[in-house]
């Protein structure tokens, strides 16, 4: 074949196939590299026309000269080396501007007929846009290994139908309590503890289907420090497909949700624990949300009413309210809701089995609080205290009944009682007229107690009246300090201002002074003095008496307003009473349009103090 060519292809004929072949061509002859021949594809390659032909190659392309190429033409055309270059970077100047440019191309070397090297063939091809796309893939795949390396969650590639870990983040092989050596591996061989799992069979099926598979607190038994366990994950499995549609491998990431499940699952067995024993109990048991709505009732709520379960349960509270009723519940609920304070409100529930009666029942609710400090939800309850009130309305028309019949008997053993005293003071029989006299005195205060326990039963059946009318509350304060002043050994200083007239009832303010006066020499047995004090602000009226005895603990500030509670003081005292008096107190000031409250410290002396208005506000519109 050699001999043929050189027998029958001639030089021109060379010169006339590297023109016209389709591949970029030039003919480079003598020591100089005289371009003899260039095709318009080399041409267009190196950005020049058919005027470098005839001119030395490096004249031609004088970018190239620094490039390498003269040493890579010396072996070529000096040595007789073919020299093969694949994807080798060149710069070339192009419209005025040096630009890099990647060639496949082979130089060799050509002999005359004495076998004498005479020049070189250039074969060459442009291959930059292939190489700019390898390289962007490249960085792309990097980018993308980088991303999953350092992302946040449990992160994963299984290449081909094999499911071969391509690449799992440190996230992932501690989830899976394994190290990198596992990479390269198939997944099934990496944790074996999968087999009878679903997940193998669910990736290998995405190369069928090329569908996304996600899954939601799924549990997974993972042999981790050596110990199957089960965990929880939200996690996805993705396809990821070349240009032909095809499935080349699955993403996977990972979220371990155990915590959250565990917890979960945690709160429901309470939850259950919960219905269970408020299932058991008598009273009607509830919840609501942060919000006040009702989220569930016990079985005892629906026995009681034979309502459906599957009936909103704040619409079944309507039915066994009356319209009044449920309004005034509703208001004091939303109130408590609002400032997350406890709840807790008589009233009657109608008895749908029992022929439409009313029974009364007890509703209390309280908050609990999430970690933030936030209300979660209300627990609460209603007690049946129907038996209860019933009783109490008995003690109550027994106490006024027995209250008023011991009335006219106690009137008749004083006029008696005082009958005796003079008569025993004429005839000069002085030691028995003092017994008589202390008599008199046990008289009144048994008086007194009768008439709280009638005031309670009046306050308890909604029968106190308050007859109002205008008095001059200054000259009253005077007459109730100097009443006390004569029966009490403390001295009780009085610093008033000028209140004025007011708009109440004079003998229920009178009686709410004498009270917290008679109280506060009572609670004060080693101190010598008790303070009183007026003030007139913004339309209300102030009184106080502050004293220095035995005090009240905080926690028991809101406690002595109530029925029949007494304040303790230390062993060395007994303080007499029913506990009635500053009930009677509390509900007068407050049927007054006003307020009763406390400030107290331990050892060291109460301040009672109450607020009425001076002046109603019809009077003040009038």
């Amino acid at each position: 074949m050699k001999s043929f060519l050189e027998q029958n292809v001639s030089l021109g004929s060379l010169i006339t196939l590297f023109s016209q072949a389709p591949v970029a061509m030039c003919l480079l002859i003598g020591d100089d590299l005289i371009i003899q021949n260039a095709n318009p594809q080399i041409l267009e390659l190196w950005g020049r026309d058919s005027s470098v032909i005839g001119k030395p190659l490096f004249e031609a392309l004088p970018e190239v000269r620094s490039q390498g190429f003269m040493e890579i033409f010396d072996n070529v055309y000096g040595r007789g080396e073919i020299f093969k270059g694949d994807k080798l970077p060149v710069f070339l100047e192009k419209s005025g501007i040096l630009e890099e440019h990647f060639f496949n191309f082979i130089y060799s070397p050509v002999y005359n007929d004495e076998k004498k090297i005479i020049g070189v063939s250039v074969v060459a091809t442009e291959v930059t846009n292939q190489v700019i796309s390898e390289r962007k893939l490249m960085e792309s795949e990097y980018r993308f290994e980088d991303l999953i390396k350092n992302s946040d969650y449990s992160t994963a590639i299984y290449r081909t139908d094999e499911l071969y870990i391509e690449l799992a983040n440190d996230l992932m092989l501690k989830t899976w309590g394994k190290d990198a050596s596992v990479i390269g591996l198939k997944l099934e061989d990496a944790l074996p503890e999968l087999e009878g799992q679903p997940f193998i069979a669910i990736l290998k099926d995405i190369f069928k289907t090329g569908k996304t598979y996600t899954a939601t607190e799924d549990q997974v038994d993972l042999v981790v420090d050596g110990k199957l366990q089960s965990y929880y994950f939200n996690f996805s499995y993705k396809p990821l497909k070349n240009a032909n549609g095809e499935v080349y491998a699955i993403h996977n990431m990972a979220v371990d949700v155990t915590d959250l499940v565990i917890a979960r699952q945690e709160i429901q067995k309470r939850e259950e624990r919960f219905r269970d024993l408020a299932d058991s109990m008598p009273q009607f048991v509830w919840t609501c949300d942060k919000d006040g709505e009702v989220t569930y009732m016990n079985d005892n709520w629906y026995k009681y009413t034979g309502f459906d379960r599957n009936e909103k349960p704040s619409e079944g509270f309507k039915r066994v309210l009356t319209p009044e009723v449920h309004a005034k519940v509703e208001a004091v609920w939303a109130e408590s809701v609002k400032n997350a304070t406890p709840f807790e409100m008589e009233y009657q529930f109608i008895d749908l089995k029992n022929h439409g009666e009313y029974r009364w029942f007890l509703g209390r609710a309280i908050p609990t609080y999430d970690e933030n400090g936030d209300v979660s939800q209300w627990i609460g309850t209603f007690t049946d205290i129907d038996d209860f009130k019933q009783l109490q309305t008995q003690k109550d028309n027994f106490l006024g009944i027995a209250s008023h019949e011991l009335k006219t008997p106690l009137t008749s053993l004083k006029i008696y009682t005082q009958f005796i005293e003079k008569n025993l003071i004429k005839k000069d029989d002085l030691k028995n007229a003092e017994v008589a006299r202390k008599m008199d005195g046990q008289i009144d205060l048994l008086t007194v107690l009768i008439s709280d326990l009638l005031d309670v039963t009046k306050i308890q059946n909604g029968k106190i009246q308050l007859n109002e009318s205008e008095f001059d509350f200054d000259q009253l304060t005077e007459e109730i300090v100097a009443e006390q002043q004569m029966t009490s050994r403390h001295k009780i200083i009085l610093h008033p201002s000028y209140i004025g007239n007011v708009y109440a009832d004079r003998h229920r303010i009178s009686q709410v002074m004498s009270n917290l006066i008679s109280n506060a020499v009572k609670y004060s047995p080693d101190a010598d003095q008790v303070i009183v004090a007026t003030e007139l602000k913004d339309n209300m009226v102030t009184f106080s008496v502050k004293d220095f005895g035995i005090g009240i603990p905080s926690d028991k500030h809101n406690k002595v307003f109530e029925q029949y509670y007494r304040v303790s003081g230390s062993k060395d005292y007994t303080f007499p009473g029913l506990g009635l008096g500053l009930y009677i107190s509390s509900e007068i000031i407050k049927r007054s349009e006003g307020r009763i409250y406390v400030s107290s410290t331990e050892e060291k002396g109460s301040d009672f103090c109450f607020e009425i208005p001076k002046r109603k506000k019809i009077q003040q519109n009038a």
